[in-house]
């Protein structure tokens, strides 16, 4: 029996939200929300749960069933087997979702130095490299570090036509051409899209190259707990089968329709009323884990792409969303806290915490030479990182700004995957409160289209009309 299968870890595991110091009281009414707020809110909330479940049950929102897919695991699982002896370099060809949720597993469940370490102790998985940028001193700098002949890339875009991830795609391709070794060049791709559409679907047909599929309605921020995240994951070794567990453990956890038992509609209500009650515009996510900055990332671009809006359902202006912050402790308690604690009220701080650490680091006695260092002998920097992260907590309150806490037991792929799930359905419940599609992302488009236009793409010369005011420039403003 698996870890995950036994009820009784799986209860250890379960990660916990404290509320308290977002509430009012011990927060003043203006900073605080009191518990009468979020029961006023029930009822839509009640609402929005019973929409979900229609929706999950008519497909509609694959997020939330993917962790369910019956075959998915095995399909990666076998794949991974069949590469895994040649593959020395596994490169991320992908943007914004594409890469995102691929490098915060990375990070949070591997050694912070994996590609420091020898194959052995990476037990023979490959080295891992994300390219998520087009700046071509980086991406030509990686193309000359990895040994292209022991290399894998991975191509991933649910369109086909990103033109970041499709113009890397036609420089890596050309150079297996030219200096790819004995295998084929079709060898070292893996292309993960749409299961219909698109240049990359074009691909996987007609010249066989190996490919997994991104579920039709699935945008890519959402797309973390699929292919676009799973395959990256078992490639370096991650345990994609307990990364699932743990999303399913945290979505039947959801499904309760009393708020204050529904961690996700819970944390979606606090940040709905914080945001529209409170007027707090800005969200730092502030874990007090570095295996987790990677989720910081992540979670800055699914709340921001999913809740910056300028028009309601209804096709009303209203130009919402709260500005997403990736913070970290505590590091950034010497960066960032001054103004969170002084400057403007505009803020609420999610903290992330685990109660055990892969590692106990005890501090040594300070000695005779310095004895104001004495209080920290005979302590640990495990102690340490937890009182730091209380002592934020509480000079923050002092100063009137709300936080959350978010509890992980460990970090692990069974308490990362409740973390991704969780963190998901609360952007998506949010969306809903806040009478906005958080599926979409028409600016995002826009600028697409402009570059397109840029690039001389046939077809969209026309997007550039309108623009023309703003390609002026007045010497006058140029030094």
């Amino acid at each position: 029996m698996k870890r995950w299968q036994d009820p009784s870890w799986v209860e250890e595991m379960r990660l916990g939200l404290d509320m308290n110091l977002m509430m009012s009281p011990p927060l003043a009414p203006e900073a605080g929300i009191a518990a009468g707020e979020l029961d006023r809110l029930t009822p839509r909330m009640t609402e929005i749960l019973q929409e979900l479940e229609i929706d999950r049950d008519e497909g509609r929102l694959p997020f939330l069933t993917i962790p369910a897919h019956p075959t998915l695991v095995q399909e990666i699982k076998k794949y991974v087997r069949g590469v895994k002896g040649w593959v020395e370099n596994f490169v991320v060809l992908g943007i914004g979702g594409s890469s995102l949720g691929a490098r915060a597993l990375q990070t949070a469940l591997n050694h912070p130095a994996y590609n420091l370490l020898s194959r052995t102790m990476r037990k023979g998985f490959p080295r891992f490299f994300v390219a998520d940028n087009i700046d071509p001193d980086g991406f030509n700098a990686l193309l000359e570090l990895v040994d292209l002949r022991k290399t894998l890339f991975n191509v991933v875009s649910k369109s086909g036509g990103t033109a970041e991830t499709m113009s890397q795609y036609l420089i890596v391709r050309e150079l297996l051409k030219r200096r790819g070794g004995n295998r084929k060049e079709l060898d070292h791709l893996v292309i993960t899209t749409d299961p219909e559409a698109g240049n990359l679907r074009k691909i996987v047909r007609a010249d066989a190259v190996a490919g997994f599929e991104i579920p039709p309605r699935l945008g890519g921020r959402f797309s973390v707990l699929s292919a676009v995240g799973l395959l990256p994951a078992a490639m370096v070794g991650i345990d994609i089968e307990e990364l699932l567990a743990g999303a399913r453990d945290m979505d039947q956890r959801c499904r309760e329709a009393n708020l204050w038992k529904n961690p996700a509609a819970l944390s979606a209500a606090l940040s709905f009323l914080a945001y529209r009650e409170k007027n707090k515009f800005i969200r730092v996510f502030m874990p007090y884990v570095d295996a987790l900055g990677g989720v910081g990332d992540w979670f800055a671009q699914i709340w921001a792409e999913s809740l910056g809006k300028r028009v309601d359902r209804q096709g009303r202006e209203i130009r919402t969303g709260q500005t997403p912050v990736s913070s970290r402790g505590a590091t950034d308690q010497h960066s960032q806290l001054q103004l969170y604690a002084e400057g403007p009220a505009d803020k609420v701080i999610t903290f992330v915490g685990v109660k055990s650490y892969g590692t106990t680091l005890p501090i040594p006695p300070a000695g005779p030479s310095a004895p104001a260092l004495g209080y920290l002998g005979g302590h640990t920097l495990n102690e340490l990182i937890r009182s730091e992260l209380q002592a934020t907590r509480l000079t923050l309150a002092g100063n009137g700004r709300p936080s959350l806490l978010i509890t992980l037991p460990r970090v692990n792929p069974f308490t990362v995957g409740q973390l991704l799930f969780l963190l998901e359905l609360e952007t998506y419940l949010c969306g809903q409160l806040l009478e906005i599609n958080p599926l979409d992302q028409p600016g995002v488009e826009e600028g697409k289209n402009l570059a397109y236009a840029l690039m001389g793409r046939k077809g969209y010369e026309n997007k550039i009309q309108g623009w023309e005011p703003f390609l002026k420039t007045d010497p006058r403003f140029i030094l």
